[in-house]
Protein backbone atom coordinates (compact mmCIF):
# COMPACT_ATOMS: atom_id res chain seq x y z
CA UNK A 1 0.00 0.00 0.00
CA UNK A 2 1.46 3.35 -0.91
CA UNK A 3 0.15 7.00 0.18
CA UNK A 4 1.06 10.32 -1.45
CA UNK A 5 0.96 13.49 0.26
CA UNK A 6 0.20 16.59 -1.85
CA UNK A 7 2.47 19.66 0.14
CA UNK A 8 5.96 20.00 1.35
CA UNK A 9 5.41 22.51 4.16
CA UNK A 10 5.98 21.86 7.91
CA UNK A 11 2.59 20.00 8.49
CA UNK A 12 2.47 17.85 5.08
CA UNK A 13 6.08 16.77 5.50
CA UNK A 14 5.88 15.68 9.01
CA UNK A 15 3.01 13.80 8.28
CA UNK A 16 4.81 11.91 5.67
CA UNK A 17 7.68 11.46 7.91
CA UNK A 18 5.29 9.55 10.14
CA UNK A 19 4.12 7.32 7.44
CA UNK A 20 7.49 6.53 6.63
CA UNK A 21 8.81 5.42 9.91
CA UNK A 22 5.51 3.26 10.16
CA UNK A 23 6.58 1.19 7.16
CA UNK A 24 4.38 2.86 4.60
CA UNK A 25 6.12 3.54 1.31
CA UNK A 26 5.03 7.07 0.80
CA UNK A 27 5.68 9.43 -2.20
CA UNK A 28 5.77 13.49 -0.93
CA UNK A 29 4.84 16.23 -3.68
CA UNK A 30 6.55 19.54 -3.39
CA UNK A 31 6.23 22.19 -5.78
CA UNK A 32 10.18 23.60 -4.72
CA UNK A 33 12.78 21.69 -7.19
CA UNK A 34 15.74 22.77 -5.10
CA UNK A 35 13.86 20.61 -1.81
CA UNK A 36 13.76 17.70 -3.84
CA UNK A 37 17.32 18.06 -4.81
CA UNK A 38 18.40 18.80 -1.44
CA UNK A 39 16.15 15.37 -0.54
CA UNK A 40 17.81 13.46 -3.24
CA UNK A 41 21.49 14.73 -1.67
CA UNK A 42 20.62 14.71 2.02
CA UNK A 43 17.07 12.86 3.00
CA UNK A 44 16.19 16.51 5.15
CA UNK A 45 14.00 19.20 4.24
CA UNK A 46 15.72 22.41 5.69
CA UNK A 47 13.41 24.91 4.70
CA UNK A 48 9.96 23.58 6.35
CA UNK A 49 11.48 20.28 8.66
CA UNK A 50 14.98 21.40 9.98
CA UNK A 51 16.61 19.18 11.62
CA UNK A 52 15.45 15.57 10.39
CA UNK A 53 16.42 12.55 7.76
CA UNK A 54 13.41 11.49 6.23
CA UNK A 55 13.30 7.10 6.25
CA UNK A 56 13.78 5.35 2.95
CA UNK A 57 10.19 4.65 2.33
CA UNK A 58 9.67 8.28 1.87
CA UNK A 59 10.55 9.66 -1.71
CA UNK A 60 10.07 13.14 -3.01
CA UNK A 61 8.47 14.40 -6.06
CA UNK A 62 7.86 17.40 -8.19
CA UNK A 63 5.74 15.83 -10.65
CA UNK A 64 2.30 15.59 -9.31
CA UNK A 65 1.36 12.88 -11.98
CA UNK A 66 3.89 10.20 -10.92
CA UNK A 67 3.30 11.31 -7.12
CA UNK A 68 0.09 10.23 -7.77
CA UNK A 69 0.58 7.28 -9.40
CA UNK A 70 -0.31 3.44 -7.85
CA UNK A 71 -0.93 5.45 -4.55
CA UNK A 72 -4.13 4.42 -2.74
CA UNK A 73 -4.49 7.02 -0.36
CA UNK A 74 -3.85 10.82 -0.62
CA UNK A 75 -3.02 13.10 1.95
CA UNK A 76 -3.47 16.86 0.30
CA UNK A 77 -2.17 19.61 2.98
CA UNK A 78 -0.90 22.77 0.92
CA UNK A 79 -2.46 26.35 2.51
CA UNK A 80 -6.28 26.40 1.67
CA UNK A 81 -5.60 29.63 -0.58
CA UNK A 82 -3.58 27.62 -3.22
CA UNK A 83 -5.57 24.43 -2.35
CA UNK A 84 -8.07 24.73 -5.41
CA UNK A 85 -5.30 24.92 -8.17
CA UNK A 86 -3.29 22.15 -6.73
CA UNK A 87 -6.39 20.32 -6.25
CA UNK A 88 -7.33 20.71 -9.94
CA UNK A 89 -3.69 19.75 -11.27
CA UNK A 90 -4.10 16.41 -9.57
CA UNK A 91 -8.07 15.64 -10.82
CA UNK A 92 -6.47 14.80 -13.95
CA UNK A 93 -4.84 11.86 -12.37
CA UNK A 94 -7.30 10.51 -9.75
CA UNK A 95 -9.64 8.00 -9.89
CA UNK A 96 -11.88 6.17 -7.90
CA UNK A 97 -9.04 3.69 -5.99
CA UNK A 98 -7.71 6.85 -4.68
CA UNK A 99 -8.65 8.17 -0.82
CA UNK A 100 -8.62 12.05 -0.33
CA UNK A 101 -8.16 13.21 3.28
CA UNK A 102 -7.66 16.89 3.65
CA UNK A 103 -4.72 17.85 6.22
CA UNK A 104 -5.60 21.56 5.81
CA UNK A 105 -7.05 23.57 8.17
CA UNK A 106 -8.50 26.48 6.65
CA UNK A 107 -11.40 28.32 4.76
CA UNK A 108 -11.21 29.13 0.81
CA UNK A 109 -11.20 32.59 0.37
CA UNK A 110 -14.09 34.50 -1.57
CA UNK A 111 -16.21 31.09 -1.77
CA UNK A 112 -16.53 30.57 2.03
CA UNK A 113 -15.76 27.03 0.90
CA UNK A 114 -14.03 23.93 3.43
CA UNK A 115 -11.07 22.21 1.58
CA UNK A 116 -13.69 18.56 1.51
CA UNK A 117 -16.15 21.31 -0.12
CA UNK A 118 -13.74 22.05 -2.92
CA UNK A 119 -12.78 18.43 -3.38
CA UNK A 120 -16.20 17.31 -4.11
CA UNK A 121 -17.02 20.57 -6.30
CA UNK A 122 -13.76 20.04 -8.58
CA UNK A 123 -14.33 16.20 -8.82
CA UNK A 124 -17.86 16.07 -8.92
CA UNK A 125 -17.65 15.29 -13.22
CA UNK A 126 -16.01 12.19 -12.39
CA UNK A 127 -18.43 11.16 -9.96
CA UNK A 128 -18.79 11.67 -6.10
CA UNK A 129 -16.55 10.04 -3.83
CA UNK A 130 -15.92 9.68 0.41
CA UNK A 131 -13.59 12.77 1.15
CA UNK A 132 -12.21 12.79 5.00
CA UNK A 133 -10.45 15.28 6.87
CA UNK A 134 -8.09 14.71 9.51
CA UNK A 135 -7.53 17.45 12.29
CA UNK A 136 -6.57 18.05 16.10
CA UNK A 137 -3.69 19.39 17.93
CA UNK A 138 -0.84 18.61 16.71
CA UNK A 139 2.56 20.44 15.78
CA UNK A 140 4.30 19.52 12.92
CA UNK A 141 7.57 19.28 14.26
CA UNK A 142 6.25 17.34 17.87
CA UNK A 143 4.64 14.37 15.21
CA UNK A 144 8.09 14.56 13.53
CA UNK A 145 9.72 14.03 17.02
CA UNK A 146 7.53 11.47 17.98
CA UNK A 147 5.57 13.06 20.79
CA UNK A 148 2.21 11.30 21.52
CA UNK A 149 -0.14 13.00 19.69
CA UNK A 150 -4.27 12.44 19.15
CA UNK A 151 -5.88 13.52 16.60
CA UNK A 152 -9.52 12.99 14.83
CA UNK A 153 -10.63 11.64 11.48
CA UNK A 154 -13.85 12.68 9.73
CA UNK A 155 -15.84 11.60 6.91
CA UNK A 156 -19.66 11.36 6.26
CA UNK A 157 -18.40 7.45 5.19
CA UNK A 158 -17.42 5.70 8.49
CA UNK A 159 -15.91 3.22 6.53
CA UNK A 160 -13.63 5.68 5.40
CA UNK A 161 -12.40 6.79 8.53
CA UNK A 162 -11.87 3.81 9.91
CA UNK A 163 -9.46 2.67 7.19
CA UNK A 164 -7.87 6.26 7.73
CA UNK A 165 -7.44 5.86 11.20
CA UNK A 166 -5.88 2.42 10.66
CA UNK A 167 -3.46 3.28 8.14
CA UNK A 168 -1.89 6.10 10.04
CA UNK A 169 -2.09 5.02 13.87
CA UNK A 170 0.80 3.60 16.03
CA UNK A 171 1.85 4.14 19.87
CA UNK A 172 3.03 7.72 18.79
CA UNK A 173 -0.33 9.09 16.95
CA UNK A 174 -3.55 7.81 18.00
CA UNK A 175 -6.31 8.50 15.40
CA UNK A 176 -9.87 9.21 16.59
CA UNK A 177 -13.21 8.83 14.16
CA UNK A 178 -16.17 11.53 13.18
CA UNK A 179 -19.05 11.26 11.21
CA UNK A 180 -19.00 15.35 11.29
CA UNK A 181 -16.90 16.29 8.71
CA UNK A 182 -18.15 20.27 8.48
CA UNK A 183 -17.53 20.19 11.97
CA UNK A 184 -14.10 18.97 11.90
CA UNK A 185 -12.90 21.18 9.07
CA UNK A 186 -15.04 24.56 10.76
CA UNK A 187 -13.10 24.03 14.06
CA UNK A 188 -9.81 23.26 12.69
CA UNK A 189 -9.93 26.82 10.44
CA UNK A 190 -11.61 29.05 13.16
CA UNK A 191 -9.43 28.42 16.18
CA UNK A 192 -6.43 30.16 14.03
CA UNK A 193 -8.30 33.01 14.33
CA UNK A 194 -8.86 32.72 18.56
CA UNK A 195 -4.89 31.79 17.89
CA UNK A 196 -4.21 35.16 17.00
CA UNK A 197 -6.49 36.92 19.07
CA UNK A 198 -4.54 35.24 21.82
CA UNK A 199 -1.47 36.33 21.10
CA UNK A 200 -2.25 39.68 20.50
CA UNK A 201 -3.88 39.46 24.10
CA UNK A 202 -0.01 38.12 25.04
CA UNK A 203 1.76 40.38 23.16
CA UNK A 204 0.05 43.42 24.89
CA UNK A 205 0.67 41.73 28.21
CA UNK A 206 -3.10 41.43 28.98
CA UNK A 207 -2.62 38.83 31.29
CA UNK A 208 -3.72 35.21 31.66
CA UNK A 209 -7.43 35.93 33.14
CA UNK A 210 -7.90 37.65 29.11
CA UNK A 211 -6.54 34.49 28.16
CA UNK A 212 -8.85 32.77 29.88
CA UNK A 213 -11.64 34.50 28.78
CA UNK A 214 -10.53 34.99 25.33
CA UNK A 215 -10.50 31.12 25.06
CA UNK A 216 -13.41 29.93 26.76
CA UNK A 217 -15.63 32.79 24.73
CA UNK A 218 -13.50 31.94 21.55
CA UNK A 219 -15.30 28.30 22.27
CA UNK A 220 -18.59 29.28 22.35
CA UNK A 221 -18.36 31.06 19.83
CA UNK A 222 -16.93 28.23 17.28
CA UNK A 223 -19.60 26.58 18.39
CA UNK A 224 -22.49 28.95 17.43
CA UNK A 225 -21.01 29.03 14.11
CA UNK A 226 -20.84 25.59 13.86
CA UNK A 227 -24.10 24.96 15.02
CA UNK A 228 -25.22 27.68 12.42
CA UNK A 229 -23.35 25.64 9.82
CA UNK A 230 -24.92 22.36 10.18
CA UNK A 231 -22.07 21.18 12.85
CA UNK A 232 -22.42 18.88 16.03
CA UNK A 233 -22.05 20.54 19.20
CA UNK A 234 -20.14 17.89 20.74
CA UNK A 235 -17.09 18.13 17.72
CA UNK A 236 -16.21 21.65 19.26
CA UNK A 237 -15.37 19.90 22.79
CA UNK A 238 -13.45 17.30 21.40
CA UNK A 239 -9.75 17.34 19.94
CA UNK A 240 -10.76 18.94 16.64
CA UNK A 241 -12.62 21.64 18.34
CA UNK A 242 -11.13 22.81 22.73
CA UNK A 243 -7.77 19.99 22.28
CA UNK A 244 -6.75 22.18 18.93
CA UNK A 245 -7.75 25.81 20.62
CA UNK A 246 -5.60 24.69 23.49
CA UNK A 247 -2.55 24.25 21.53
CA UNK A 248 -2.73 26.82 19.21
CA UNK A 249 -3.15 29.82 21.69
CA UNK A 250 -0.81 28.82 24.02
CA UNK A 251 1.83 26.56 22.24
CA UNK A 252 5.42 28.76 21.35
CA UNK A 253 5.41 26.58 18.02
CA UNK A 254 2.00 27.83 16.67
CA UNK A 255 2.27 30.31 13.79
CA UNK A 256 -1.24 31.99 14.18
CA UNK A 257 -0.51 33.02 18.05
CA UNK A 258 2.81 34.09 16.78
CA UNK A 259 1.22 36.54 14.14
CA UNK A 260 -0.98 37.55 16.81
CA UNK A 261 1.45 38.62 19.74
CA UNK A 262 3.95 40.59 16.79
CA UNK A 263 0.65 42.15 15.83
CA UNK A 264 0.56 43.26 20.17
CA UNK A 265 4.03 44.68 20.29
CA UNK A 266 3.11 47.22 17.47
CA UNK A 267 4.79 45.63 14.13
CA UNK A 268 2.45 45.45 10.70
CA UNK A 269 0.98 42.77 9.47
CA UNK A 270 3.22 43.04 6.26
CA UNK A 271 6.24 42.68 8.21
CA UNK A 272 5.06 40.11 9.89
CA UNK A 273 4.64 38.07 6.71
CA UNK A 274 7.54 39.16 5.41
CA UNK A 275 9.52 37.83 7.55
CA UNK A 276 7.42 34.07 7.61
CA UNK A 277 8.81 31.07 6.00
CA UNK A 278 5.16 29.60 6.11
CA UNK A 279 1.38 30.95 5.79
CA UNK A 280 -0.19 31.37 9.60
CA UNK A 281 -3.67 30.25 8.24
CA UNK A 282 -5.67 32.42 10.33
CA UNK A 283 -4.65 35.60 8.69
CA UNK A 284 -7.32 34.86 5.32
CA UNK A 285 -9.83 32.68 7.57
CA UNK A 286 -10.15 35.55 10.05
CA UNK A 287 -12.15 37.70 6.71
CA UNK A 288 -13.95 34.18 5.16
CA UNK A 289 -14.98 33.66 9.42
CA UNK A 290 -16.09 37.01 9.21
CA UNK A 291 -18.24 36.78 5.67
CA UNK A 292 -19.66 33.55 7.36
CA UNK A 293 -20.66 34.78 10.68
Amino acid sequence: MKACVVGGGSWGSAFALHLGRIGIPTRLWIREEEIRLEFAERGTNSMFLPGFVFPSQVEFFNDIAAALEGCETVFVAVPSQYFRSVFARMAPHLDKAHGIVSLTKGIEEGTRKRMSEIVEEVLAPLGRRPVAALSGPSFAREVAQGQATAVVVASEDNAVARHVQHLVSNLNLRVYTSPDIRGVELAGAVKNVIAIAAGLADGLEAGRNSLAALMTRGIHEMTRLGLRLGARAETFSGLAGIGDLILTCTGALSRNHYVGFELGRGRSLEAIRSGMTMIAEGIITTLSVHELS
